[in-house]
């Protein structure tokens, strides 16, 4: 068999397989235990939402306190994770293949990734442990070496392996350098469609460059840059969002009261089922927020604090921003210019981009591709510490420098490879991590409980003023 005729069934062997993981079971997993957490936690944590907002204005930050970055740089890090091209191409994908309704059963993941966010996020801090380098670590697999017996120690292996490939750049670069020569160098006749590997050779390298300069600060540089990049994507986000309600602001009730009735009905969906309406808006939900895959435990973990329920009230801050902030904004952008409705308006980014160019004539494209890469980097540089942090804890932290040329070679690969083989490889060993996240949190669940139960005491007797 030549390699020709074996690609294509390599690349449908992995799709299956990124399906399967992100099949029902998974969903269940993920979404019933987030309500298995706010049933457990009798809403708890959602009433200390205003204490989040304290925490990370650095009311309680601590510099002498255990760990590497602030309360805030811990968010930003773990948002810049989250905050990647989902929240663009994944929000049109949802609407194209579940229609309007699909967007409720996101926020419907959000509402409930609080409550699995503010105990993976807990734990992380609660049950941190030390790399082989005496270095403070946290994340869902020092939380199974620490607090589970060691029959649990292959979970944490499991999540490791699953976490080093999981989190590769390729999918980001490849994404935001197609983006770059589409919108930028083809118009400008700096290259072509049929002849750009010189182009995408280049700036692919500049950003591979980029990265190298923020990752050899690690978590701490890392930290600040997110810090500031996070809030200005959201921003940026909310402006092109503001612009599209003002010049639609009369059709705002109507396109709510369709996201909800149709949520119901699935009459927009593909096929006119309710359960794929759920299906799908409840399978991009938990893949745009990560609640429970376990990947922003690593830098919740990071931070410094001596609390784990402080850093657990700042975790739950990510699904308001990922999924009912910014999610929400680009399904406003697609549903209130009618592009979802467009069969030429294409499907994923470009849908986005076509709906963006409706508002910004001609200048749109280049609005979202600045969108885009402050998405796509952020995301890569925080990609790189998670991917790090797991062969660390696998070979030992004094070697986890060999990960970083392949990191960065792959940053380069990606842009002039295509994905079609390895791209549901990166997806379905990303589904993996949530089995020994979620399995460890459900076990540890009391000891959150009670942890809990003692900080929110301290803080209702002004123990922390």
């Amino acid at each position: 068999m030549s390699l020709a005729e074996l690609l294509p069934r390599i690349e449908t062997a992995l799709n299956q397989f990124a399906d399967a993981m992100w099949s029902t079971p998974l969903v269940v997993l993920l979404v019933g235990g987030g309500l298995f957490f706010a049933i457990y936690s009798r809403l708890q944590p959602y009433r200390h939402l205003g204490h989040s907002v304290a925490v990370l204005r650095g009311r309680y930050d601590d510099p002498n306190a255990p760990g590497q970055v602030s309360h805030s740089q811990a968010l930003s890090t773990a948002l810049a994770g989250t905050m990647g091209l989902g929240n663009i191409s994944g929000v049109a994908i949802a609407i194209a293949l579940g229609g309007p309704g699909a967007i409720f059963w996101m926020w419907v993941t959000a509402v409930i990734g609080v409550a699995t966010k503010f105990y993976t996020a807990s734990l992380a801090v609660m049950f941190r442990g030390k790399d082989s380098l005496g270095e403070t670590q946290g994340g869902p697999m020092y939380v199974i070496r620490e607090a589970l017996p060691k029959g649990f120690l292959p979970l944490a292996y499991l999540f490791c392996l699953a976490g080093m490939i999981g989190t590769l750049p390729v999918f980001q670069a490849n994404q935001f350098i197609q983006l770059l020569r589409d919108a930028v160098a083809i118009p400008a006749g700096w290259t072509t469609a049929e002849s750009h590997i010189g182009f995408d050779l280049i700036a692919s390298s500049c950003v591979a460059l980029l990265t190298v300069v923020v990752i050899i600060g690690k978590i701490q540089r890392i930290g600040r840059l997110t810090v500031r990049l996070v809030p200005a994507m959201v921003v940026l986000y909310l402006l092109f969002t503001a612009v599209v309600l003002f010049q639609y602001i009369d059709q705002i009730p109507a396109m709510l009261a369709l996201i909800v009735s149709d949520a119901f009905t699935g009459q927009a969906a593909a096929g006119g089922a309710l359960g794929t309406v759920i299906m799908i808006g409840v399978r991009r939900g938990a893949f745009s927020n990560e609640a429970g895959i376990g990947t922003e435990s690593m830098a919740h973990g990071a931070a410094k604090t001596d609390e784990p329920i402080r850093e657990g009230v700042v975790a739950m801050i990510g699904p308001v921003v990922d999924t009912l902030v910014v999610c929400t904004c680009t399904a406003l952008i697609i549903l209130l210019t009618g592009v979802w409705q467009d069969p030429s308006a294409g499907a994923g980014v470009t849908m986005t981009a076509s709906a963006i160019d409706k508002v910004f004539p001609g200048g749109g494209i280049y609005l979202l591709l600045v969108m885009v890469a402050l998405l796509s980097f952020s995301t890569i540089v925080t990609y790189w510490f998670y991917g790090a942090k797991c062969l660390g804890f696998l070979i030992g932290a004094q070697r986890q420098h060999y990960y970083t040329p392949c990191y960065i070679f792959l940053i380069v690969l990606g842009a002039v490879v295509s994905l079609d083989v390895v791209n549901g490889l990166l997806v379905g060993v990303y589904a993996i991590m949530a089995i020994p996240t979620m399995i460890s949190s459900f076990i540890l669940a009391p000891k959150v409980n009670a942890a809990a139960k003692d900080y929110f005491r301290r803080l209702k007797h002004g123990e922390f003023n």
